[in-house]
């Protein structure tokens, strides 16, 4: 149980530092294109944080998968 609360927290934080990071860097991109949802568009935001901001999100939910599937240990067995 106290690895896959590790897993989990470790992926969090993981993620909100890419995120913090990639927010630090995205100040001053020229480019912004708009994102097309199907039921509106998003505000014009540079590429590199769309992109960035996937690879955040793929990090945080894949820690998080892994946290969840990971076998239990034989200490955690009664």
């Amino acid at each position: 149980m106290l690895l896959r609360l590790r897993l989990v927290l470790g992926s969090l934080v993981g993620g909100a530092l890419l995120l913090v990071a990639l927010c630090l860097g995205a100040q001053n991109l020229e480019d912004r294109p708009q994102l097309n949802l199907g039921f509106g568009r998003t505000e014009p935001l540079p590429s590199g944080f769309l992109v960035g901001l996937a690879l955040a999100i793929g990090v945080a939910s894949g820690g998080s998968a892994v946290a969840l599937l990971a076998g239990r240990s034989p200490r955690d067995e009664p």
